[in-house]
């Protein structure tokens, strides 16, 4: 079951955090830990192909579960339950300059502070890139080998979570909740992050907003919508970086766009411009991808590589 001394604290956090006075630079970076009503889960509606129930097991004592593929059976209270959204700016933020929202989907077996802060330095990463950005990172499944985007598979729900994200980010930092929800989004998933990255753009919710996508060691499957994203938003850029694990879903992808005369680069870009299209090979391994790929920090990386958002 999730912490619920956890979530109250989250909860203090933000009624407690110090905020800049609207329209200033932050003089030091600011994060929280906060549970959103539009969170992925709890979900209790069917899978999305329709087929059952996401809630397919119940315990002698009513405890209701999901049969995961990898992980096998894993329980709503403790693995469905957490609603916690990260979210952070970094030091000499400003909201009167151009800002981007940094959206990142974890993996298997994570949790937001352990795994997201810690082990993989996320929100480091992005402050040291140099963006003016902020930061917004869901809980999915809670320490478990499960990729379910639970509420993100229904169209229309990602919005919700971003407007919702725009509310908490305003309160973090004092501007309007109005200016977040127009900025534009960078998603970055890793590994199992893939499904529900896949299902946001496959609903096409932030659509309008979408810079452009980062895949760190995540096509595992849902190859088709990633492909055909790529070719429907040629404004937008698209880098997959990959290593053993995911290297035969990047060459789906790749394959894919080939067929349509799309030719992605396999070489690290100089720059995330619209339209950037590349597949990057790497002898990394799994588990550490996020901090260590074809380069030292990837996230960080790659960020500091699009221009027009710089502190």
């Amino acid at each position: 079951m999730p912490d619920r001394r956890a979530i109250v604290a989250g909860l203090l956090a933000t009624a407690a955090f110090p905020v800049a006075s609207q329209g200033a630079r932050l003089r030091k970076a600011m994060s929280t830990i906060v549970p959103f009503k539009a969170s992925p889960f709890p979900y209790r509606d069917k899978l999305p192909d329709g087929s059952a129930p996401f809630l397919d097991v119940t315990a002698a004592d009513g405890r209701r579960g999901h049969t995961s593929p990898r992980g096998g059976i894993y329980w709503e209270d403790e693995t469905y339950s957490d609603r916690s959204t990260l979210l952070a700016v970094p030091k000499g933020f400003d909201p009167a300059k151009p800002v981007v929202i940094v959206v990142f989907f974890h993996g298997n077996g994570a949790t937001l502070q352990r795994d997201v802060v810690g082990r993989q330095r996320v929100v480091a990463q992005v402050e040291a890139s140099g963006l003016n950005a902020a930061l917004v990172a869901p809980q999915f499944a809670s320490n478990a080998q499960d990729s379910s985007a639970g509420n993100f598979w229904t169209p229309g729900f990602f919005a919700k979570f971003m407007a919702e994200a725009a509310q908490g980010l305003a309160r973090l930092t004092g501007a309007k909740a109005a200016k977040f929800d127009a900025m534009p989004v960078v998603l970055v998933a890793y590994s199992g992050g893939y499904n529900p990255a896949a299902f946001v753009l496959r609903n096409g919710d932030i659509d309008g907003r979408l810079l452009g996508v980062i895949l760190l060691d995540a096509v595992f499957d849902d190859s088709d919508v990633f492909a055909n994203w790529i070719a429907r938003h040629r404004k937008s850029f698209f880098v997959s970086a990959y290593g053993k694990a995911s290297a035969s879903g990047n060459a789906e992808i790749r394959q894919l766009l080939t067929g349509q005369g799309i030719v992605p680069s396999s070489d690290p870009p100089r720059r995330l411009d619209a339209g950037t299209i590349a597949l990057l090979a790497s002898d990394a391994a799994h588990d550490s991808f996020v901090t260590r790929a074809f380069v030292g920090n990837p996230l960080q990386w790659l960020l500091a590589r699009l221009h027009g958002f710089q502190r």
